[in-house]
């Protein structure tokens, strides 16, 4: 390609948002039809951590419906997308020896697989996920990160899904207000993401009560950090789905170029 794919980062939410109607939903759908179609898809999910970097090397991935108590027909969704072992073999390349560990066994969870089926609804593109490594710091996640850019060039569609603010403990019920950190903490990441400043967002634990409350654990948040790390000087970002829905779940997505 002679221009590189783009980025994304996806606020997934709600493994329901696979199947019901909701605006999430539908942006996801517009974004899928809008962007050329990528060669393959590297996502890295708030679901997959590991204390090494594992890449999965699968031709037949599963879906893992790594959730309980929702309705029948949400574990009755398929997403028969092939894997990309070629794909994954380049990005073990990449890396020093036994930096990255292929995993022929692991399949695709929900963190991937809902965004995909509502974007990428054929399944016809090959995608492998790449962990989150929670034996690296968030910096040495970040730059891990920046290694993948070549990717880009090639046709990969490189996805982030987790959560910027997430916090399940303190949910509430339908369309309850944010909390005020939530606010907070969303319009600080945004003004920083918008800005070019990710040594903040790197170093978020700095940033006060509401990054505490909205990463009580990071899982959820690193993904947007190996988006970011992927972003080229100057490079534009779009921003979706800016919603937070039961209090304390922000949905905002970005594009990157």
């Amino acid at each position: 390609m002679s221009k590189s794919m783009p980025v994304l980062f996806v606020g997934h939410g709600s493994p329901m948002n696979a199947i019901e109607k909701s605006r999430f939903a539908e942006t996801w759908r517009k974004i899928g039809e809008t962007l050329p179609k990528p060669s393959t898809i590297l996502c890295i999910s708030a679901h997959w951590e590991t204390d090494d970097a594992r890449i999965t090397t699968g031709e037949h991935p599963e879906i893992i419906y790594d959730f309980w108590g929702f309705p029948k027909e949400l574990y009755e969704v398929t997403y028969p997308a092939p894997g990309s072992p070629g794909l994954a073999r380049s990005v073990v390349e990449m890396f020093q020896k036994g930096q990255m560990t292929p995993d022929p066994s692991r399949g695709f969870d929900h963190g991937c697989w809902i965004v995909l089926v509502r974007m990428f609804p054929e399944a016809d593109i090959p995608v492998i996920q790449l962990s989150l490594n929670q034996s690296l710091s968030p910096q040495a996640q970040y730059d891990l990160a920046s290694k993948l850019s070549p990717l880009r060039k090639r046709g990969t569609l490189i996805i982030g899904s987790g959560n910027i603010v997430h916090n399940l403990g303190i949910r509430k019920a339908g369309g309850a207000e944010p909390y005020d950190w939530a606010v907070e903490f969303y319009s600080q990441a945004k003004n920083f993401i918008e800005k070019g400043d990710h040594k903040s967002l790197i170093e978020y634990e700095r940033l006060g009560r509401a990054a505490r409350l909205s990463i009580p654990t990071n899982e959820h948040y690193l993904p947007l950090l190996y988006a970011l790390a992927l972003q080229k000087p100057g490079e534009p970002i779009h921003f979706f789905n800016e919603e937070i829905v039961s209090g304390s779940i922000s949905m905002m997505g970005l594009q990157i170029g």
